[in-house]
Order: C-alpha cells, then structure tokens, then sequence
C-alpha cells in the first residue's frame, strides 16, 4: 500500500449537520468579502468604466434607457466586486474540502489559492489588452462607410465583463487540472486521448466567449485555450 493510501483523511467521520454548517460558515465568509470588495468598487467605479472603455478610444457611449446608467454602475462594482473577492472565495472553496484530504494534498491548496489568482489576473489581462483591442475595432469600424455606429454603455459593457470574466476563468483550468490529477481523479493520458473532443468543446467555448463572429478573432481566443489544455496535460503528468 503506497504512503498516500496509508494515510486516512482527518475528519471522515465528520456528520451531514456539521458539514452544513462548514459550508455555511465558509458561503458567509465569502459574501462577506463579496460585499466588503463590492463596495469598494462601487468608490472607484466610474473609473473603471473609463477603463473598460479605453479600447474604443474616442467614440462615446450612449444611454438608451433612463436607468442605463445607475444600472450598469452597480453591474461593473458587482463584477469588479466578485473580481477582487476571488482570492477569497478559491480560498474559502478549498478550505471547505481540505478535511476530506490528506496532508500532502492539503499542502498543494498553498500553491493552489494565489496560483488560481495569478492565473485568472492573466486571463483578464490577455483579454484586455490583445483581445478587446481587436474587436472592438472590428465590430466599431464594420459597415461604418453606411452608417455611424452608436453603442449602447450596457451592451458594451455586457460584452467585455464577459469577455474578461470567462478569460480569466479559463485560465485557471491547468491549475484546476494538475490539482485534480494530484487526487488522482483524472490523468495526463485520460485528457490526451480526448483531444480532440478537448478541441471541439474549446471551438464551443471559443464561439460564446468571442464578441465577434469573424474567424480571426475566434482564433485568437482559440489558440490560448488550447494552449492552456496542453499546459494541463503536461501539470497532469507532472502531478
């Protein structure tokens, strides 16, 4: 029996109720830190929508509805909100399952919260200056010769909160991946033999995430996304 086997994980005879009650101990922690971010986005959020708005350069925004703008400040604080909280929340997340673990898997929860951040800061920063630039003037600049394109601020902003968001998570998928080949619950050849399945399901994901519907920018988010599945099959067989 190898080491790993040998050693039972602590707290498996812990009962449902006191499970419930870690879960619900680590959920309000996580609010917690939802709100405490949230508000501080919401004292900073008119910058920050300067900030999502940079790759459009000089064109404006329009408001089409009265409510548009209240509306879409307290979207971008929530959102900038849930960004800032995300250390936190990877952290509470594993925290709930580090009992179930033993203890060298609980020591690659260390290595796991600021990696999963780092990870989704990169992703939102790919997506932010190689990805937005690109559509944005692709989609502003499309059919301009016949008319004068005039862009609602929740239509922008839906489409680059997204864009940023789902980069940023996708990012975090190697990490993901190499801490779930250290619980041996997938492994390196497992996703290897299903690439290509890997590579239809990233076309998907590629389709919904990308704001346009040309294939260059398709292919630009594509090509980090497969990227990424090869770097998580090279941690699964580092793991």
């Amino acid at each position: 029996m190898s080491k790993k086997s040998s050693e039972a994980p602590p707290y498996t005879a812990m009962p449902i109720m006191d499970h419930l009650e870690e879960l619900r101990q680590r959920l309000i922690k996580a609010a917690l830190a939802l709100v405490v971010t949230t508000a501080i986005s919401f004292i900073f959020a008119e910058q920050i929508i300067e900030i999502l708005k940079q790759p459009m350069g000089d064109a404006r925004l329009v408001f089409i509805k009265p409510t548009d703008s209240i509306s879409n400040f307290m979207k971008v604080s929530l959102i900038s909100g849930a960004t800032l909280a995300m250390p936190v929340i990877v952290y509470q997340f594993f925290r709930f399952v580090a009992p179930g673990l033993n203890k060298q898997e609980r020591r690659y929860l260390v290595l796991i919260v600021p990696g999963a951040t780092v990870s989704f800061i990169v992703g939102v920063a790919f997506a932010y200056f190689v990805m937005m630039p690109t559509a944005v003037k692709f989609l502003y600049g499309f059919l301009q010769s016949v008319a004068e394109p005039f862009w609602s601020l929740e239509t922008y902003l839906s489409m680059v909160t997204r864009l940023l968001f789902w980069m940023g998570m996708s990012f975090e998928t190697p990490l993901i991946i190499f801490f779930l080949a250290k619980l041996e619950i997938i492994s390196a050849d497992t996703l290897a033999r299903n690439r290509k399945y890997a590579i239809v399901v990233v076309a998907i994901m590629a389709a919904i995430i990308t704001p346009t519907p040309d294939p260059v920018n398709m292919g630009v988010v594509m090509l980090p996304l497969i990227l990424l599945y090869e770097i998580a099959i090279f941690l699964a067989r580092l793991a």
